[in-house]
């Protein structure tokens, strides 16, 4: 059905539409078609559905050229007749249609309003309804309200506290509206009913549902109420807030506005689901008491609410706007998020990039983010009234060069190399046949040889010279022989991973004497290049790919290797003779010899680098070493598909196919298809190509014949599976290293840093669960296909602490931009290259050596005289043989305290013959000094830090230790002979002796428990560990320490990879991340790093820096070089976790109070009531207890660093402290002042009872008489009792007697 079938003859009257009556739904669609027709310049009629019973949704656009999407232009609309039987809005959105388009371009305000905005005004969202309403019925009796299936509208959007309830075929009316919603990205709309007259503004309900009285505060409640305050006070009925309903005669409306939760609470509202899932505020207008009024009431109606009408569309233009474009081509950013700070509640821009963000005046710091790209923030941006400030934001892809290796320097050449492609037409004579267009013929590689690597490396440089806008060449590392690991990337960006775009890799010659791969890898290179922007399917394969391609990862093996080797092994090891596919860490077996070169940088290659599909290119059969998803490959290679691939060679061995599993056709500990998989997101398959391995140079072009569609066609299938982005759900940032699980598959793979993922799968319906610490897991299907890949995007909802789901309210702490600025920095360095960049930037000029004690004292002390304004040397005291053990501080204000800022103590040296820690802490030392006022970010830390530096604890061992003695224990211990980390114990009854004079120094710096973080530095391993080394289980906060001993490994180039490497200690498997619990490593009692977690209440982390004990000074460039990064990112982490201030009511700060850790971990209060507790990102429950305070709690999130504040509540029972003490102390006088004056009284009493008996008390038996003649009470006990009587009469006898 279309509109043109419902033009039909229409007596205007006069009045146009403005007749007086109510148009039924074939009336008014006539009406409205006929208008769109008579201006079709700024008018278009369409449909976005159809109603339970088949009407038509209609739709009036009204704007300057409707038919095309202007950027930039602000989408506005109104929806009327919800509820079918309430009328009044359905004719008032008919005069509206009529009267912008007949006062367009007489009236310079309609003009203005129509030219620049895009206006969508549909009149009735409920035909049916309508139907079936009666005009007169005011309280809707008649039905008509819900729609045919009866089902309330406005009760079936999905809600955020309810779910969504209702099915979906029951209601197409809201579904039609929620695509159309979730399409336009409207800015402003309004939702306009009747049976009142006031504007209701969101929520529209409440997590507790409270029937009314129950304010719901939305993110943007001040703008809310100033857009309902714009139609209010419009309206000369709806402005006095007393609408005098008959059937509520008596309800108000102050200034003619109402949050909707406040007047009543209902779930699944239109306006609630406009602000939370479609970038658009919208209000609901109550238009009238009657819902079915007279038709001769319409005019009135009109005239009430047409300035109403005009002055809201108009506020569509107020607050910010403006475009986000990608820095690099300039080119629209859609689905960008637009933060403005302080307000949690963000909107996102359209398809063209374009953003309305409405604001009320005022400044703002406004940040645009968007996954993959650096976010842009813009402070102080000024909105003023009026039209909207235009802002807008270019954004730079994150920079992750991935490699970590060194690029190589190249320069770029125009190619001459264009291909000018003919094309040609039909000819017009008939007699002929068409000519067709000749079919294109990719470029083949031209040249076939064995490159030696001198030539593979001209080869490499030609191409990178050649093809500079596709190509990037570097290097991973270097082989035994130092020869260059060369990486060629292919890609229409290649210096960058692009979110969303998939990594792959070729790796080839990993046996050195297996030259197949070797030369098909550079023919492939000369292929792609050749053949960009002229082959279809090798343009759109670099577009959309990062290809990686490795030639040669054993270079040194293919230069002993010889032309014509069938079966030899010639080449087949490195220089160091060893198998580089038996050299990984292996999940069952303990690989015993020392990694090599090559395989570490292949290891660190792969774990910098998001990959999702690689392959390594071997050569001796034509098989698949993997069952996998893909058979294409193998099906391009029709040699390889028949399963005999060297019938001549190996008669007996048959491949299914031409594929296989690995162990099942011969076991290969240490293999790297194996590692990929366990240890990265990176599937690999192992293809063997050749039954030769090193055949002569004239059959390559038939090994390139054989394999080129295989090479392309694999390549192809990193695009299948699921793909997406897993992001924050408030701010819209990609979450990194969140889990993606598919359900029967017990095989997970992580986002990479801006949230992106993608996941291989074979076609079918999977199931899919997204989660990330901190944030409640979601889960879905997606039903893959063989023919393209699925998108699957996550928004993740963090944790909250309201039982109810809501974000607690009430003001939060502030900090001003310095401190904003600062932690935006903090975050730039801990994510993308922000590190690396500080790293590079931060060169010294050095001349490593060991020093010795007298040395490096003066090295110290030399650090305070160059940098007397940032440097303080403090003595902690002395060792047996009374050397001086050094502290550096390091800090803008040495010496002075700064209980706001974190504190971090690095030390060494605890063990004399592992004297690494302690010449890498000097370094360290040195490059923060010398870079202090020259290196912006540097000057920033040391500001903001204070760093405290103890390169020696035990410099007595460190005199006896000797150089070059990988294993001695020569200078472990102190001059008493003890290992000092076996010394630290805080409970006397654990000590026997004295502690040793260098353990007591340390334990009274680290008794200060002003500190945040610490790390100390060791060796004899490679990995960093986390307390406990005594054996508790379980520990408190692991997850934290874990999390902190991970950022140094993750921040180190070889830690990270979990392979010690360690033949002497043992320790020669795969370590997790390189993490570990100290207790796992070598349990004993009494270390530092405990003393520091239960008597500091600071949390250590030990680091272990290299396997030799001490290495020869030849080695110290290179251990600085890989722990120069880690070192630094401690400088960032500490400034992470959770930071804030315990006051009281009236601002004091409270000293000494007690911050409890997830319910157990403790950390107190300093100097100004500052505190500052390292976490895990994630959700952690904070508790602050202060003696004579009421108990604090809150949950909070810690993604990066966060400020909080216990405003400590003292009162009891509602009263304040003081009063209440200052009460109870009066009271507690009072009693006793009372209770003095009642004994006294008695005391009186007694005293006059018993004048003379005193002096009587010469026996005891005297005394026992005495007593028990006061306790009896009066004459009538007397009587009744006869050994009273006798009592009586012997005391009196004796009272006679006696006086």
């Amino acid at each position: 059905m279309t509109a043109g079938q419902y033009i039909i003859p229409y007596i205007w009257g006069g009045g146009g539409a403005l007749s007086g009556l109510f148009c039924r739904w074939a009336s008014c669609v006539s009406i409205t078609a006929l208008v769109a027709h008579k201006y079709p310049h700024i008018a278009n009629l369409s449909s976005i559905g159809l109603s339970v019973e088949g009407r038509q949704l209609w739709v009036m656009r009204i704007t300057k050229d409707p038919n095309g999407d202007t950027p930039g232009k602000p989408k506005f609309k109104y929806v009327g007749n919800m509820h079918g039987d309430e009328t009044v809005s359905r004719q008032v959105l008919v005069y509206v249609v009529e009267y912008l388009l007949t006062k367009y371009g007489e009236e310079s305000r309609i003009t203005e309003l129509v030219d620049t905005t895009d206006i969508y005004i549909m009149p009735s969202m409920n035909p049916d309804g309508f139907e079936r309403s009666v005009e007169g019925d005011c309280g809707g009796q008649y039905g008509g309200r819900n729609n045919a299936h009866n089902k309330d509208l406005n009760r079936s959007f999905p809600d955020q506290y309810a779910g969504t309830s209702a099915n979906p075929e029951t209601i197409p009316e809201v579904m039609a509206v929620i695509r159309w919603i979730q399409e336009k990205k409207f800015v402003l709309s309004g939702n306009l009913h009747g049976g009142t007259v006031v504007s209701s503004y969101p929520f529209d309900d409440s997590a507790f549902h409270q029937r009314n009285g129950h304010y719901s505060q939305s993110e943007d409640d001040s703008l809310f109420r100033y857009l309902a305050l714009v139609y209010s006070q419009n309206h000369p009925g709806m402005k006095t807030g007393e609408p005098h309903c008959s059937d509520a005669p008596e309800e108000t409306f102050k200034d003619g506005i109402t949050n909707g939760a406040q007047w009543y609470d209902i779930t699944g509202g239109m306006q609630d689901y406009n602000y939370l899932h479609g970038n658009c505020l919208e209000i609901t207008m109550e238009l009238s008491c009657c819902k079915y009024p007279p038709a001769s009431e319409l005019h009135k109606e009109w005239d009430l609410n047409r300035e109403s009408l005009l002055a809201y569309m108009e506020k569509v233009h107020i607050g910010v706007h403006g475009f986000v474009k990608k820095a690099i081509n300039g080119t629209a950013l859609a689905n960008v998020s637009i933060v403005v700070a302080s307000i949690r509640h963000n909107l996102t821009t359209g398809h063209n990039g374009d953003y309305y963000r409405l604001l009320l005046p005022g400044t703002y710091n406004i940040t645009a983010v968007a996954p993959g790209y650096i976010p842009m923030t813009v402070h102080s941006v000024l909105v003023e009234e009026g039209k909207a400030q235009e802002l807008n934001f270019t954004l730079a892809p994150v920079v992750n060069e991935g490699s970590g290796g060194i690029t190589v320097t190249t320069y770029a050449m125009p190619s001459n190399n264009d291909l000018n492609l003919s094309t040609t037409t039909n000819s017009s004579d008939s007699t002929h046949p068409p000519i067709l267009p000749p079919i294109h013929q990719p470029i083949q590689p031209q040249e076939f040889r064995h490159h030696s690597y001198s030539d593979m490396d001209l080869f490499l440089r030609k191409y990178s010279s050649e093809f500079p806008s596709i190509v990037h060449l570097y290097n991973i590392g270097h082989s035994v022989e130092d020869r260059e690991l060369y990486v060629m990337v292919i890609s229409d960006n290649p210096t960058v991973h692009e979110h969303g775009e998939p990594e792959f890799k070729y790796i080839a010659n990993m046996h050195g004497n297996e030259v197949v791969g070797r030369e098909l890898l550079l023919n492939l290179i000369e292929y792609l290049c050749r053949n960009y922007g002229t082959d279809p399917e090798v343009t759109e394969l670099v577009n959309n790919t990062r290809i990686h391609i490795m030639p040669s990862m054993n270079p040194d093996g293919y230069e002993v290797a010889t032309e014509g080797d069938v079966r030899g092994y010639k080449g087949r090891n490195n220089s160091n003779k060893f198998d580089l596919n038996r050299n990984f860490p292996d999940q069952f077996f303990i690989i015993k010899e020392p990694r090599q070169p090559e395989t570490i940088a292949v290891m660190n290659w792969a774990k910098s680098i998001p990959f999702v599909l690689s392959a390594n290119l071997h050569g001796v059969f034509q098989c698949q070493l993997l069952i996998v998803v893909f058979d294409l490959r193998v099906q391009e290679n029709p040699l390889m598909h028949n399963g005999h691939p060297c019938v001549d060679l190996y008669r007996g061995e048959y491949f299914k196919d031409g594929i296989t599993n690995g162990a099942n056709w011969y076991n290969v500990p240490g293999g790297m298809q194996d590692w990929n998989y366990i240890n990265t997101n990176c599937f690999e398959v192992t293809i063997e190509l050749s039954c030769v391995k090193y055949p002569i140079s004239k059959e390559l072009p038939k090994y390139w014949e054989q394999n080129r569609r295989a090479l392309l066609q694999f390549i192809q299938q990193v695009h299948s599976g699921v793909k997406g982005t897993v992001s924050d759900f408030e701010d819209g940032t990609g979450i990194p290293n969140a889990t993606i699980s598919v359900e029967e598959i017990d095989h997970n793979i992580t986002t990479a840093r801006t949230g992106d993922y993608w996941r291989l799968l074979v076609p079918g319906t999977h199931y899919i669960t997204a989660s990330a610490h901190g944030y409640t897991p979601v889960r879905t299907y997606a039903t893959v296909s063989k023919d393209h890949v699925e998108l699957v995007d996550f928004r993740l909802t963090r944790f909250h602490s309201d039982p109810n789901g809501q974000s607690p309210k009430g003001p939060q702490p502030t900090q001003n931009p310095s401190e904003k600025a600062f932690q935006s920095l903090i975050k730039d360095l801990s994510l993308g290259q922000g590190l690396e960049q500080l790293v590079s930037s931060t060169a010294t000029e050095n001349s490593f050596r060991y020093r010795r004690y007298k040395e490096l004292s003066g090295f110290v002390r030399g650090l305070t005289l160059n940098f007397p304004k940032i440097t303080a040397l403090h003595s902690l005291g002395q060792s047996v043989e009374f050397r001086t053990i050094w502290a550096l501080e390091i800090s803008n204000r040495p010496g002075e305290a700064e209980p706001s800022e974190p504190k971090i103590r690095f030390v060494a040296g605890i063990h004399g013959n592992a004297p690494v820690g302690t010449e890498l802490l000097l370094e360290f030392a040195a490059l923060l000094c010398i870079n202090y006022g020259k290196n912006p970010v540097i000057t920033r830390l040391i500001n903001e830090t204070r760093i405290v530096i103890v390169p020696s604890i035990n410099p007595d061992g460190r005199e006896q230790a000797i150089e070059k003695q990988c294993t001695s224990t020569q200078g472990l211990n102190n001059a008493h002979n003890k290992d000092l980390d076996t010394d630290f114990f805080g409970n006397a009854s654990q000590r026997v002796v004295e502690a040793q004079p260098e353990t007591r120094a340390m334990m009274d710096l680290i008794l200060d428990k002003s500190y945040s973080l610490s790390v100390a530095l060791d060796g004899g391993s490679l990995v960093a560990t986390y307390p406990y080394d005594k054996p508790v289980q379980p520990v408190e906060n692991e997850g934290t320490l874990k999390y902190l001993a991970s950022v140094y490994a993750n921040n180190h180039p070889k830690m990270h990879l979990g392979d010690t490497g360690c033949t002497h200690n043992g320790q020669m498997g795969n370590i997790p991340d390189g993490v570990m619990r100290a207790a796992e490593r070598q349990s004993h009692m009494g270390s530092m790093k405990d003393f520091s977690m239960d008597f500091g209440h600071c949390p250590e982390i030990t680091v272990y820096s290299g396997c030799c004990l001490f290495p020869p000074a030849e080695q110290l460039p290179t251990l600085w070089a890989e722990n120069k990064k880690a070192l630094l990112s401690m400088l960032v982490e500490v400034h992470k976790g959770v930071r804030g201030v315990v006051r009281d009511k009236s601002g004091k700060p409270i000293v000494g109070a007690i911050i409890v850790l997830n319910g157990g971990v403790r950390v107190f209060t300093a100097e100004g009531g500052y505190f500052h507790a390292l976490l895990a990102p994630g959700n952690h429950n904070i508790e602050a207890v202060a003696d004579g305070y009421q108990q604090q709690r809150q949950e909070v999130h810690t993604a990066s660093s966060i400020v909080i504040e216990f405003d400590m509540d003292n009162s009891i029972f509602g009263l304040p402290r003081a009063f209440v003490v200052a009460s109870a102390a009066a009271s507690m006088t009072a009693l006793v002042v009372t209770a003095c004056i009642i004994w006294c009284v008695c005391a009186a009493k007694s005293n006059r009872q018993k004048d003379g008996f005193h002096r009587l008390r010469q026996h005891r038996e005297e005394y026992d008489d005495e007593i028990r003649l006061t306790s009896m009470g009066s004459k009538k006990s007397l009587l009744a009792n006869e050994f009273q009587d006798e009592s009586e009469s012997d005391e009196e006898t004796l009272y006679d007697n006696k006086i």
